[in-house]
């Protein structure tokens, strides 16, 4: 009994130190990482560095400084860092068999970061989903829609379907279609879209705007109506468009249609 007590206070005396070493080494050590890497990330900030970007390499830098970290805490004990390095190496193969799903979602990811098909703040369409780009991370991109719901998609399933950048050119046509009855005046009604048009102060009035004669409908005379506008202002100029043409559409007397089915009676003798 007590050779067992003299051994196990043997390894307390040997090992303890060590133990208590590697703790606050481990402690200070990530506390540092976390320190380094917040630091990086204002530096970029400051420097203006694409906001793409930013939360990928900063989380890059803070896995290596904490793998770093681990090593030294290793070293402690005695242990070989090449040692050390073999078994990390054995534990990540080991867990990249069992991710392999994630591993092509942060392979989709660093693709997304490198060929940049949009950026943060970008509004996109994908998946069948819509919204403004709030980050791009190695394995998910987060989107927030228009009713300020957040949206997590794989990046492996953006890379792998179509994708719409709404935003990705300054410019752009907000397409909309207004009907008329068949009794109406063609050419009252494209004057009246016409001065609406003009109206508005958020579209680019330096280029026409595109009002022409696209359907003869079951029950309409359809106009196609397609100003160009800043990418930001879309939203405005399309509500703004469906009021006003409305209220002076009813100004003029002219009658925007809608479906309705005609009953014909037949009296039998």
């Amino acid at each position: 009994m007590e050779n067992y007590m003299e051994q196990f206070t043997e390894l307390v005396i040997n090992y303890a130190p060590k133990v208590l070493g590697a703790i606050i080494t481990l402690i200070i050590g990530f506390w540092i990482a976390r320190l380094i890497a917040g630091k990086v990330k204002n530096l970029m900030v400051n420097k203006n560095v694409d906001p793409t970007l930013i939360p990928f390499l900063t989380s890059l830098i803070a896995i290596i400084l904490k793998i770093l970290v681990l090593f030294s805490a290793a070293s402690m004990f005695g242990l070989e860092v090449t040692s050390f390095i073999a078994i990390f190496s054995a534990l990540v193969f080991a867990i990249g068999l069992g991710l392999q799903g994630n591993l092509s979602h942060m392979a989709a990811g660093v693709l997304l970061l490198i060929f940049k098909p949009f950026k943060v703040k970008d509004f996109i369409v994908t998946n069948g989903y819509s919204g403004t780009v709030k980050e791009i991370q190695l394995i998910n991109t987060i989107l927030t829609t228009l009713d300020n719901r957040i949206i997590i998609i794989p990046n492996g399933q953006i890379m792998g379907n179509p994708l719409e950048n709404i935003t990705a050119n300054p410019m752009r046509k907000v397409p909309m279609t207004f009907g008329i009855s068949y009794t109406d005046d063609i050419d009252k009604a494209r004057e009246v879209i016409n001065q609406v048009a003009k109206s508005c102060d958020h579209i680019d009035h330096s280029q026409a705007v595109d009002i022409f004669v696209s359907e003869l409908g079951d029950s309409s005379v359809n106009f196609a109506v397609r100003p160009w506008v800043k990418t930001e202002d879309y939203w405005t100029v399309y509500f703004y468009m469906h009021e006003n043409i409305k209220k002076e559409f009813d100004k003029a007397g002219i009658g925007i249609p809608f479906p309705q089915m005609d009953v014909h009676l037949h009296k039998q003798n």
